[in-house]
């Protein structure tokens, strides 16, 4: 499966930082999403304030997806060595894409969502079908958006491709 990562914060420079600390973990960042603004929900207001900017990160080494466990455990230890009085400065948003879906690791449990071990859900937010990914009842309205569909695709390619190398 193809790894990746979806960072948001409202410190762009940080973007970098968690890039390379990313990398010592899971090699090559293959792909890298423009830097978009994240207005699309003011639930995360009071932790990292105002003006959000989000960016998703690929690998280019792929994952067994049982992992995704550890990996979102890792992901929330990173959040803790950045925050700053008791407040993240960055959210990391794991998950990976297959030829299906794409899944995200989550620690909070809701209807839709399967419990994987060690406190962590895994959802499957979008599915590809008829040529391209698309959103359920419960995905994420960012992720409805057709710059991120897009962005997703071409990360599948990508994996696609991968898969295809002898």
């Amino acid at each position: 499966m193809k790894l990746i990562v979806g960072m948001f914060t409202a410190q762009e420079e940080l973007f970098d930082a968690l890039r390379l600390e990313l990398g010592k973990a899971f090699g090559v960042v293959d792909h890298a999403s423009p830097v978009w603004p994240f207005g699309f929900t003011t639930y995360y207001g009071q932790e990292f304030g105002d003006d959000l900017v989000r960016q998703f990160i690929s690998f280019s080494e792929l994952i067994d997806p049982s992992r995704l466990p550890e990996i979102k455990l890792l992901t929330n230890r990173l959040e803790q060595t950045y925050a700053a009085e008791g407040k993240r400065q960055i959210n990391l948003d794991p998950g990976y894409i297959d030829l299906s879906k794409l899944v995200l690791a989550t620690t909070k449990n809701h209807q839709h969502r399967i419990y994987l071990g060690q406190g962590i859900f895994a959802e499957v937010t979008l599915r590809f079908t008829r040529k391209s990914f698309s959103p359920w009842e419960w995905t994420y309205p960012d992720y409805r958006t057709d710059h991120y569909i897009e962005f997703f695709n071409q990360v599948r390619q990508t994996y696609l491709q991968q898969l295809r190398q002898p």
